[in-house]
């Protein structure tokens, strides 16, 4: 992803940046598919001793 931000100064110094929309928009997506990796990593490290049942049982008891 190639950004085009524009930087804009206050008193000598960066103080904002202003980028285009679409850039925005795929900032956002790539953070929110962060925090969702970041919860699923948690969530699989917090349930790993948890018990488990083969996807073949599972699919037998459902008669499927």
């Amino acid at each position: 992803m190639t950004l085009h931000p524009q930087i804009i100064e206050k008193d000598g110094k960066k103080e904002f940046v202003v980028l285009p929309y679409e850039e925005f928009l795929l900032i956002e997506e790539a953070l929110e598919d962060f925090e969702d990796l970041k919860e699923l990593r948690k969530e699989k490290e917090e349930s790993k001793d948890l018990p488990t049942t083969p996807l073949d049982k599972v699919a037998k008891e459902l008669n499927l």
